[in-house]
């Protein structure tokens, strides 16, 4: 190339070069035009169906947030939570987007993005009850679960052996159901939920948060909750924590924060500490 093609082509090559480095890694070798996210949509306010049927709740709007920044079409896949990472990995969606947290068990068969929130495990009991999450107060009495959660291995770990029973079920809306009916003495899952998906509205009335439960010394309970990702999908996980980390650059995660919660559900030190 002669000299003055090298002055003419230089301009243009230096800014190639600058917009390069700024490209976030979004940008690969293999175009990314949609992630399917797989969604257990029984747990308000995380993620539900509207009565028309489309999908809604807080992750619902971060992953619509995580595509927009990502430029990709963005999908819900409905999926039971006992099932989702079988789901994940037999490929009928790209990445678990389901109020999931992070526990060592867990990390053995996928990997999870940067923290998405954090929320302690809760029971939910009749008001007046006494009832406390200790398998000492709960031992006769009955506890409603959702299966493949990290509060039905808790109940089943700790509780169970030690005279409690511990029911599962395919949804949370069914724990709920049988709550009050009469058939549950209480039920177990995260306090948000706890509070915004059941206690917030008319039919949480007559409950009551009995406590969190805190003794874990198998560490059944986990972190925090995240993104689930195949092992295989090691540039897949780079893009979505790229732009999980521009939500809460451009303030679009505090937005939506503030749009279901009066409180923030994000640890930002926490989250720095977080492997």
């Amino acid at each position: 190339m002669g000299d003055n093609m090298k002055k003419l082509f230089a301009p243009a090559l230096a800014a190639f070069c600058v917009l390069g480095m700024a490209m976030p890694v979004a940008a690969s070798a293999k175009a990314l035009t949609e992630i399917k996210f797989g969604v257990d949509a029984t747990y308000p306010p995380f993620e539900s169906l509207s009565p028309s049927g489309a999908f809604q709740g807080f992750d619902i709007d971060l992953g619509k947030a995580i595509c927009s920044e990502l430029k990709v079409k963005c999908v819900f896949v409905s999926q039971a939570f006992d099932g989702i990472i079988p789901a994940l990995e037999a490929r009928k969606f790209d990445a678990i987007l389901s109020s999931m947290t992070v526990t060592p068990e867990r990390a053995k068969q996928i990997d999870f993005s940067s923290e998405m929130y954090d929320e302690p495990t809760s029971l939910i009991v009749k008001k007046g009850s006494g009832l406390v999450p200790t398998a000492a107060s709960l031992k006769g009495k009955t506890v409603g679960v959702e299966a493949g959660t990290i509060q039905e291995t808790y109940a089943k770990t700790y509780w169970q052996p030690n005279g409690v029973n511990v029911v599962s079920y395919q949804g949370q809306d069914q724990v709920y159901a049988d709550l009050l009916s009469g058939r549950l003495d209480a039920s177990l899952q995260d306090s948000v939920e706890a509070d915004y998906g059941f206690l917030k509205t008319p039919k949480g009335a007559d409950y009551e948060i009995g406590g969190n439960a805190t003794d874990d010394p198998k560490d059944v309970l986990g972190s925090y909750i995240a993104i689930g990702v195949r092992k295989d999908e090691p540039e897949l996980l780079k893009k979505i924590d790229w732009a999980i980390a521009q939500l809460h650059a451009n303030g679009t995660y505090d937005k939506l924060q503030a749009k279901y919660f009066n409180f923030s559900i994000y640890n930002a030190e926490a989250a720095k500490q977080a492997p």
